[in-house]
């Protein structure tokens, strides 16, 4: 069903509110927000349960439904294991409303350390970041940008995690600068809060470096009251930067701006119990610079997520087996490939390595620092 419903945007003329309660009942509201009301509904074809995403702005047209950043991007960026899944869009060109309807979640980060005492064990940490870090890897290599990573946004089910709340998006490749009031104050990145919106991508890899801390912690790491406390609040924990780095902010600021020089408390007299491991990470993902901060793919490969790496290859390595078994024809085509392969290095010598997804994938990202 999701295949053949994905890219298609229903328009019903005048019937949009009978039309919804024809097919989906409305059993409860998850959550209001400035440009949205999220509610509740079930499909009353197959019983199952969706989040329907109610968009509060006024759209004149298909083409003014389809050019919305958040609609997409998850089309572009579906289907994923850990991105939202768009199960269909809803346009009553009449009263110019539109409805997202996309895969319930049972709750989100926020909701799940609220109140905790007891802490998250550390494997749940690590599985938690491991698939945030896929799903910015996914959507930084597909050319977009988040802008708002943060608790609220990203969305759990048992022990699966999916990224959500596509509505402040952009493109990679757009042209700074960007919206400067962007991300939630407590997650924005310095070169957001210092520049006239001259930010990048490496913005959505700060904000999940604050993720890490409040999942282990159960408090946010920079709970700044303005613009100039979340200042001081980063240079509290990380310290100010060396003037090489704040010159390359005052490049792109109007405003002049100087701050007293500070070391820095860490994060460990906070966290005493993190091991060295996460520790490295969490401030590789909080670097000042965004020059030397890590990238997703680099954060992946870090030694954090030893374990489910491995985990992760033994898993595919019995899946492949399963299928080869279960499938004698791959099984040959399979011999066959090793055949060739063998055919290349005896007669063509050794094969040259061609990076494939710079050429085959253009608008995708490389890792660069």
């Amino acid at each position: 069903m999701y295949g053949r419903r994905l890219n298609q945007i229903r328009e019903q003329k005048g019937i949009y509110k009978n039309q919804l309660e024809l097919e989906y009942k409305t059993t409860g509201k998850i959550g209001e927000g400035t440009f949205s009301d999220v509610l509740k509904v079930q499909s009353l074809k197959d019983g199952q349960y969706y989040a329907c995403k109610q968009m509060k702005q006024h759209f004149e047209s298909i083409d003014h439904v389809n050019n919305l950043r958040e609609i997409q991007a998850l089309r572009r960026l579906n289907p994923h294991p850990n991105i939202l899944t768009l199960h269909e869009v809803i346009f009553d060109k009449k009263a110019g409303a539109v409805a997202l309807i996309c895969e319930l979640m049972d709750m989100n980060i926020y909701e799940l350390i609220k109140g905790r005492k007891k802490p998250l064990p550390e494997k749940k940490i690590m599985s938690y970041m491991y698939q945030l870090c896929k799903s910015l890897d996914h959507i930084h290599r597909n050319g977009i940008f988040h802008r708002d990573v943060k608790p609220e946004n990203i969305l759990i089910k048992q022990d699966l995690l999916k990224l959500g709340d596509f509505g402040s998006c952009r493109s990679i490749h757009s042209k700074q600068p960007y919206t400067e009031y962007i991300s939630t104050r407590w997650y924005r990145a310095p070169e957001c809060l210092l520049t006239d919106g001259f930010y990048s991508y490496k913005m959505d890899i700060w904000s999940a470096g604050c993720v890490f801390y409040e999942i282990a912690s159960f408090h946010p790491l920079f709970p700044g009251s303005n613009e100039l406390d979340q200042i001081s609040k980063i240079h509290d924990i990380i310290g100010t930067p060396p003037k090489k780095i704040l010159n390359k902010f005052k490049q792109s600021r109007v405003m002049s701006f100087d701050f007293p020089t500070r070391k820095g408390k860490g994060i460990s007299p906070f966290m005493p119990n993190l091991s060295n491991k996460s520790l490295t990470l969490m401030y590789a993902m909080i670097q000042y610079d965004p020059d030397e901060r890590i990238c997703a793919h680099e954060a992946l490969q870090h030694p954090y997520f030893r374990e489910l790496r491995l985990a992760e290859k033994q898993a595919l390595t019995i899946h492949r087996k399963m299928r080869l078994v279960g499938n004698p024809l791959e099984r040959d085509s399979l011999g066959l490939r090793r055949i060739s392969k063998e055919d290349q290095r005896t007669f063509l010598g050794k094969p040259r390595r061609i990076h494939w997804d710079i050429m085959d994938f253009p608008m995708q990202l490389s890792c660069q620092n």
